[in-house]
């Protein structure tokens, strides 16, 4: 999958932190991160920074403080979990989210 951190980060945010009044940094996503099997140990919090700001424009989360390289976010609504029948992997979304299949090599709709 091309966009695997995407897609991995999404589930950390809703095994951990799916609540709308709960408050969480990218620090804290890449130490889940870091801790998983599938995850290139090589990047760096730096290297995330794009797959930050997808899940922030996709509108599952919004940035409610910075300080240097550490953001603070909150996601807009509770997700949920949406299996896709195309690629066979399950799909974490925002309730407002379009439901499109996150994975950007399926794109199916949900």
């Amino acid at each position: 999958m091309s966009n695997s951190n995407v897609l991995q980060i999404r589930k950390i945010i809703f095994d951990n932190f799916n609540e709308i009044d709960l408050r969480f940094s990218n620090d804290e996503i890449y130490e889940f991160l870091k801790k998983t099997d599938t995850f290139d140990k090589s990047q760096t919090i730096d290297d995330l920074e794009s797959d930050f700001k997808k899940i922030e424009n996709d509108g599952l989360v919004r940035c409610i403080a910075q300080n240097f390289t550490t953001q603070w976010f909150k996601i807009f609504d509770d997700i949920e979990k949406i299996p896709c029948t195309s690629c066979n992997t399950d799909a974490y979304l925002g309730k407002e989210e379009s439901r499109i299949c996150p994975n950007s090599d399926c794109n199916a709709t949900l």
